[in-house]
This record gives structure tokens, C-alpha cells and sequence, in this order.
């Protein structure tokens, strides 16, 4: 379902490393954030119970080197001066900085979170890139896992496989 090997070994609070502006030094310094988890060559972000992906400022997003190549500027949400789903296009400039697959795993039953994934999506300028990023509900990958976790997703999130 992921597209990761038997093998690979999931490795929680992966510093991505995106790399920021070249500052004066001619050294690009990077972004210290986390990812939620590699698992061999694919980063994911998980959400739970978190509302959403983050709002910030338009200075801060605009420090990332490969924004303008990423992704179409002016397509990308935003609310002023303040650009929407912040941590997707974090996690999209991770995966292309490492040449990486991206995974946001998300609840089904939280349209609101897979329409800012589209949204998102749709402003990735690279098709390569494009089709190493990818979504999945909670409920998909529940019919995959043994009984007892998709036990306990349901009891504690109310997580049914689909």
C-alpha cells in the first residue's frame, strides 16, 4: 500500500533537512522540522486528530531554496499574506530535496483535509514529483493492518477499514 519494503524500519521525527535560502556565508542553511516518519523512501505526515496542516507567514515559506521551483507560487492557497497547508508544502519540498516519496495520511472522514491536499497537489509544478506524493486514508490502510491495531484505531478513533 505504501510502496516501502518488508525491511524497511520506521523511523519516527525524521529531520528532514529542507534547504533554506543561501545567506550571506554562500552556505544554505536548512530547516530543522520534523517529519512524522520515513519508512525506507517514503516521508509521512499523520493525521489524527489535528485540525489541520498549519497556516504561516508568507516570509517564513518564502525562505525555503526550491519554493519557486516546487511549486506555482501564485496557485498556492493562501489567506493574505499567510499561505494555507503549510506543513504539505513542507513535506512536498522535503521529499523533493531528498528525492523522496511523500505520504499524507489523513481520515476519511475529514474532507475538509483531503480537499487542502488536492489544493496543494495540484500546485507541484514537477509530474515526477507529483506522482511520488500520494494520499491515504486511515480507513484504506486499516484493511491491511492486523486485528489488534485496527482494533485499537477503531476504539480510539473510530477508524472502520473501507
Amino acid at each position: 500500500m505504501l510502496g516501502t519494503g518488508t525491511t524497511d524500519n520506521p523511523g519516527f521525527g525524521f529531520r528532514a533537512r529542507v534547504p533554506l535560502q543561501v545567506r550571506a556565508a554562500g552556505k544554505s542553511p536548512v530547516d530543522r522540522t520534523e517529519v512524522d516518519m520515513k519508512l525506507g523512501a517514503l516521508l509521512v505526515e499523520s493525521k489524527l486528530t489535528e485540525g489541520d496542516f498549519q497556516i504561516a507567514p508568507a516570509a517564513l515559506v518564502k525562505n525555503y531554496r526550491d519554493l519557486e521551483q516546487v511549486f506555482d507560487l501564485k496557485a498556492l492557497p493562501r489567506s493574505g499574506e499567510r499561505y494555507i497547508s503549510y506543513q504539505l508544502i513542507r513535506n512536498v519540498l522535503a521529499a523533493h530535496a531528498s528525492d523522496l516519496s511523500f505520504c499524507v495520511m489523513l481520515d476519511a472522514r475529514r474532507p475538509d483535509l483531503v480537499e487542502a491536499w488536492y489544493s496543494i497537489m495540484s500546485c507541484v509544478r514537477d509530474s515526477r514529483l507529483r506522482t511520488r506524493c500520494k494520499v491515504l486514508s486511515w480507513q484504506e490502510l486499516s484493511i491491511a493492518l492486523p486485528p489488534g491495531l485496527r482494533k485499537f484505531l477503531h476504539e480510539k478513533y473510530g477508524i472502520e477499514a473501507r
